[in-house]
C-alpha cells in the first residue's frame, strides 16, 4: 500500500554520529515499501518498511545505493557524513536495474562502461534449464552450445571454450568444461542467487581466461547476514520425464549466519520431432531411437548437490567459508560405439571456498576482501561398467582486493589474484598430457566522477607458466580425403616423450566511461587490450577428442608434408593472443519505455583456432563412432590449433515498453560476425536473432510469449555445413498466491510449441542431436 508523505515527514536526518534515518518515495511523494539501501564501503544494507523509512547504521556514510523492483538505480552522495534533510526520489524503470556482486567496485548494469547483464528473481527462474548455457540463451548476445541437453557452456558474441569464463561467486568453477563440449558445466543454476554475464574483454577483473567475457553464478553459500529467507521448487517437464526439486535457505543468529541449499534431477533420453529428416540415413541413424516417440540416444542424467555454508558477522564485515558437493551422471549423445553400447559421464566435485569483506579503519585503506577456494573435480567416462578415460582438475586461487580511501575523487583497490590447476586426463581419449598451470596476477581499479561522466581506468599484469612432464609425440598413420590408407609400418617411429614449459607475460589495460548526458540517459565507452595465454589444450592436444568429432593437434606441434605427412614439433615460439576492442552503448533507462543498443568491434591478433588439415586419423578404439554412416565412420578428421588474425564486429539492441500496469512488450535483435584476415569464416559462428516477448500481469496472474527467430547461418568455415532458419516459440502462466508466510507460484510452461525441428548451429552434435521438441512443464515454487 502507498503512503502519502506529508513535508514535516520528508525531512531525514542522522540521528546519531552512529545512524542515518531516511525515507524513499516515487515521484509523486508516495512511500516506496521493500527498497534495499546499500552503503557503499560498508557493509550495512537494509529494506525500508511499509512506510518507506529505513535506518542504516554507519558512522561516516558517504555514498548510499538504492535499488526497488519497478525503479531506477539511485545514487545518493552524501558528501562526507553529511547531517541534516535528506530525501530519495525513485524513478520508474522498465529496465531492472541489479548490482553485479562479482566486481570489485559496486556497480549496476547502468554504472557500467562494459555491457553486463544480471538474471536473477523469478526471470532467472523460469529460464533456468539442466545445463548453464540453455538457461543463458536467450539473453541477448548469449548463445549455447548447446550438447543433446547434457552439457553447454555460453557463447558470448561469438566466443566461448577457454575466452569465457564460468565462476563461481567470482572465482573460477574449475571443471574441465573449456576443454571439450562434451564436458558439463559444475554449476547449478536451480539453487543460484543471479548469474552475471560480462559481454566482450573482462580481463582486467577475471585474468586472460575472460577474454571474452564472463559468466559469474552468484549464491549464498557464504551468507552475508542472519536475515531467516528461502526459497524451494519442484517441477516436472514431458519432452524427457525431468524431475526435479531444489531448495536453499538462509538463517542465522546475530553474529553467526548459516546456508543450506541441494538439489536433486533425473531425466530420460529427450524427445525431437517426429520429421523425415529424421528417418533417412547419414542424419545420426544411432542418436535418433526407432520407437514411435523419436529421442535422442544417451541423453539422459541423474544427478544431485548440496551446499552447507556458515559465516561470522561483525561490525566491520563478515568472514565465512563454505563446502559443496556435486555427483551427476549423464549420457555423451554422439559417443556412442557402434550403436551398440552408450558411453556416460560420471562427474564428481568437491567445493570448498571462503568469503570475506572487512571494512578497515585506516587513513589509506577502507576494505580488504578476500575470496579463496579449494576445487577437486573428476569426471570418468564409462563404457559397458568399464572406466574408459578420467579427467580431473584439482585448482586453488586466491584474489584479495584492496580497497583504499576516496583520494581526490578517485575511488579503487589494487587486485592480487593467484592461481594453480593440475589437470589431467587418463585412458584411450585422453588427448591432453597431465600438466600444470600457474598464475600470478596483479590489477589496479580506479573510478572517479567528473561532473556528468563517470571515468573507469584499470590495468593488469599476469604471468602465466604451463608445465608438463609427461608430453607425446606418437607417430600417426593420416591421409588425405579420398584416399586409400596405407599399410601400416611394421616397425612404426617411437613415440617421443618430453616435458615443456611455457611462460607468458599478458598485459591488459581498459579505459572507460559512462556519461549521464540528461536525466534517464547515458552513453558508455569502453576500450580495452586485454591479452590471454593459450591453454594447455591449445598447446598440447594430441589425439582423439570423441566427444568434439575430431582428432586435435596442439600449437606445440607442426604438419610436415614431404610426400608422407607427419607431425614434428613446432619451433617457433608461441604467441599470446591479443585483443583491442571498442564497445559503444546507449541507454534509456527511466520511464515506460527502455532502451539499450551495444555495438562492438575487436580485432583479435594471434587468435588460435582449429585449423582443418584435410586429413584424417583411425580412432583411439576398435568399435568406431556415429557419424551417420559417411565415409571415414571408422576415422576422425584432423584439426590442427594455429593462430592467425581476425576480426569481431557485431550489435546488440533491446527495447523493453511497459504499455500499462498490465501489459509489457519486450524486442531484441543480436548479430555477430568472425572472420579470418584470409576472409574465411570461423566455425560454428552465432546466427542473427530477432525477437519478442510479451508480458501480461493481472492480479494473482502473470503470463508471457516469447518468439525467438533464428536466421539461416551460411557464414561456415571448411567442412562445416550451412544451418536452417527456425522459429521457437514459448509460453509460462503463473498463479501467485500467498500461504504459511510463503509467497507460492504455481506455473506451466510450455517451449517449442511449435513441435520445430531446430539444429544449433554452435553445436558440435548439431547434425546429430536437434533441440528437444515440443515440451509442457508443470512446477510450484516458494520463497519465504
Amino acid at each position: 500500500m502507498k503512503h502519502r508523505i506529508s513535508a514535516a515527514v520528508l525531512a531525514v536526518t542522522a540521528t546519531s554520529a552512529q545512524a542515518l534515518s531516511g525515507i524513499v518515495v516515487d515521484e509523486n511523494g508516495n512511500a516506496i515499501a521493500n527498497a534495499r539501501i546499500e552503503v557503499v564501503g560498508g557493509r550495512s544494507s537494509v529494506a525500508t518498511d511499509g512506510q518507506g523509512r529505513f535506518t542504516v547504521d554507519e558512522k561516516s556514510a558517504e555514498e548510499l545505493h538504492v535499488v526497488a523492483p519497478g525503479f531506477g538505480h539511485k545514487v545518493v552522495h552524501l558528501g562526507g557524513g553529511q547531517k541534516g534533510a535528506l530525501q530519495i526520489v525513485m524513478v520508474p524503470s522498465v529496465i531492472e536495474q541489479v548490482d553485479v556482486i562479482g566486481l570489485p567496485l559496486h556497480a549496476s548494469i547502468i554504472e557500467s562502461s562494459l555491457p553486463i547483464a544480471v538474471l536473477s528473481g523469478e526471470e532467472l527462474r523460469k529460464r533456468q534449464a539442466a545445463t548453464l548455457g540453455d538457461s543463458l540463451e536467450k539473453e541477448v548476445g548469449v548463445h549455447t552450445s548447446f550438447h543433446g541437453g547434457v552439457a553447454s557452456t555460453p557463447v558470448i558474441r561469438g566466443l566461448s571454450g577457454p575466452r569465457v569464463l564460468i565462476a563461481q561467486n567470482g572465482l573460477d568453477v574449475s571443471d574441465v568444461s573449456r576443454v571439450g563440449p562434451d564436458h558439463a558445466v559444475s554449476s547449478e543454476v536451480s539453487t543460484v542467487q543471479q548469474v552475471e554475464i560480462l559481454r566482450g574483454p573482462a580481463t582486467l577483473f577475471f585474468g586472460s581466461g575472460a577474454i571474452g567475457g564472463v559468466v559469474n553464478v552468484v549464491d549464498q553459500r557464504v551468507p552475508t547476514d542472519a536475515e531467516t529467507r528461502g526459497e524451494w521448487l519442484a517441477q516436472h517437464d514431458s519432452v524427457n520425464n525431468q524431475k526435479l526439486a531444489s531448495f536453499n535457505v538462509n538463517s542465522g543468529s546475530a553474529q553467526i549466519g548459516l546456508h543450506a541449499d541441494g538439489f536433486v534431477r533425473e531425466s530420460d533420453d529427450y524427445e525431437v520431432p517426429v520429421t523425415p529428416d529424421l528417418d533417412s540415413p547419414g542424419v545420426g541413424d544411432n542418436q535418433v531411437s526407432t520407437s514411435r516417440d523419436k529421442k535422442v540416444s544417451n541423453s539422459a542424467e541423474d544427478s544431485s548437490g548440496f551446499t552447507l555454508g556458515t559465516s561470522y558477522l561483525a561490525d566491520d564485515g563478515y568472514i565465512g567459508f563454505s563446502v559443496g558437493r556435486l555427483d551427476r551422471e549423464y549420457g555423451i549423445p554422439g559417443h556412442s560405439h557402434g550403436g551398440e553400447e552408450q558411453v556416460y559421464a560420471d562427474l564428481e566435485q568437491d567445493r570448498y571456498q571462503l568469503l570475506s569483506e572487512w571494512n578497515v579503519d585506516h587513513s589509506f585503506l577502507r576494505a580488504i576482501n578476500t575470496r579463496a577456494a579449494y576445487t577437486d573435480y573428476t569426471h570418468a567416462e564409462i563404457e559397458n561398467g568399464v572406466v574408459g578415460t578420467t579427467f580431473s582438475n584439482k585448482t586453488s586461487e586466491l584474489r584479495v582486493d584492496f580497497l583504499h580511501q576516496d583520494f581526490a575523487g578517485w575511488r579503487g583497490g589494487i587486485n592480487l589474484h593467484y592461481k594453480q590447476s593440475e589437470i589431467a586426463a587418463e585412458g584411450v581419449e585422453a588427448f591432453t598430457p597431465p600438466s600444470t598451470a600457474q598464475t600470478f596476477a596483479a590489477a589496479l581499479i580506479q573510478e572517479s566522477h567528473f561532473g556528468d561522466v563517470l571515468l573507469q581506468l584499470g590495468a593488469r599484469m599476469e604471468r602465466v607458466e604451463i608445465n608438463a612432464d609427461d608430453l607425446l609425440l606418437p607417430h600417426l598413420e593420416i591421409h588425405g580425403h579420398g584416399e586409400e590408407e596405407g599399410e601400416h609400418d611394421e616397425t612404426p617411429a617411437p613415440t617421443r616423450v618430453f616435458s615443456m614449459e611455457q611462460e607468458f607475460t599478458p598485459i591488459s589495460v581498459s579505459v572507460g566511461a559512462v556519461w549521464d548526458f540528461q536525466p534517464g540517459y547515458n552513453l558508455g565507452l569502453a576500450l580495452s587490450r586485454s591479452q590471454r595465454a593459450p591453454s594447455a589444450a591449445e598447446v598440447m592436444s594430441f589425439g582423439p577428442h570423441i566427444g568434439a568429432g575430431t582428432y586435435e593437434v596442439g600449437a606445440l606441434f607442426t604438419l610436415q608434408d614431404n610426400g608422407d605427412p607427419e607431425f614434428d614439433l613446432n619451433r617457433a615460439a608461441l604467441d599470446l593472443e591479443s585483443a583491442n576492442n571498442i564497445d559503444l552503448t546507449f541507454r534509456k533507462h527511466e520511464g515506460e519505455l527502455g532502451i539499450i543498443i551495444n555495438a562492438f568491434y575487436n580485432r583479435i591478433d594471434d587468435y588460435y583456432y582449429q585449423q582443418s588439415t584435410g586429413l584424417f586419423a583411425e580412432s583411439a578404439d576398435d568399435h568406431g563412432h556415429d557419424h551417420g554412416g559417411e565415409e571415414h565412420a571408422d576415422e576422425l578428421p584432423v584439426y590442427l590449433f594455429t593462430s592467425n588474425d581476425v576480426e569481431l564486429l557485431g550489435f546488440e539492441g533491446q527495447v523493453i515498453w511497459q504499455i500499462n500496469s498490465s501489459f509489457k512488450t519486450t524486442a531484441f535483435s543480436d548479430y555477430v560476425r568472425i572472420e579470418l584476415d584470409s576472409g574465411e569464416y570461423l566455425p560454428r559462428q552465432s546466427p542473427h536473432r530477432v525477437g519478442m516477448a510479451f508480458d501480461y500481469q493481472w492480479r494473482s496472474l502473470s503470463a508471457n510469449l516469447d518468439w525467438m527467430r533464428y536466421q539461416r547461418q551460411d557464414n561456415v568455415a571448411a567442412r562445416e555445413s550451412a544451418t536452417a532458419g527456425y522459429n521457437m516459440i514459448d509460453t509460462t502462466i503463473t498463479y501467485h498466491w500467498r500461504w504459511l508466510a510463503n509467497d507460492i507460484a504455481l506455473y506451466i510452461k510450455g517451449e517449442n510449441l511449435t513441435d520445430t525441428e531446430a539444429r544449433v548451429h554452435t553445436s558440435f552434435l548439431k547434425d546429430l542431436a536437434p533441440r528437444p521438441g515440443r515440451n509442457f512443464s508443470i512446477g510450484i515454487r516458494g520463497n519465504f
